[in-house]
């Protein structure tokens, strides 16, 4: 069975951003991570992105995403839930 692992995304975003998200959601499966990220609605302000990845590599996805999010400024905007 995978881990999950939940970001939470904020639902307003500017142009730059909603592309580092795309990009971000995008490498997560091209690097073989997840095969599928389901969204669904959290409140007025957050969608929660949800996908499940091996075990064995939970520990590097999350760094992965840590990163990613620190590279593209995205602090206030992805955070792991």
């Amino acid at each position: 069975m995978g881990k999950a692992i939940k970001l939470q995304i904020r639902k307003e975003l500017n142009g730059h951003q909603q592309l580092n998200v795309i990009r971000l959601k995008g490498s997560l499966i091209s690097n073989g991570y997840t095969e599928i990220i389901h969204i669904n609605d959290y409140d007025d302000e957050f969608h929660i992105n949800t996908f499940e990845t091996s075990p064995n590599n939970a520990d590097e996805v999350l760094n992965f995403i840590n990163v990613f999010i620190n590279q593209k400024e995205l602090n206030n905007t992805v955070s792991v839930y």
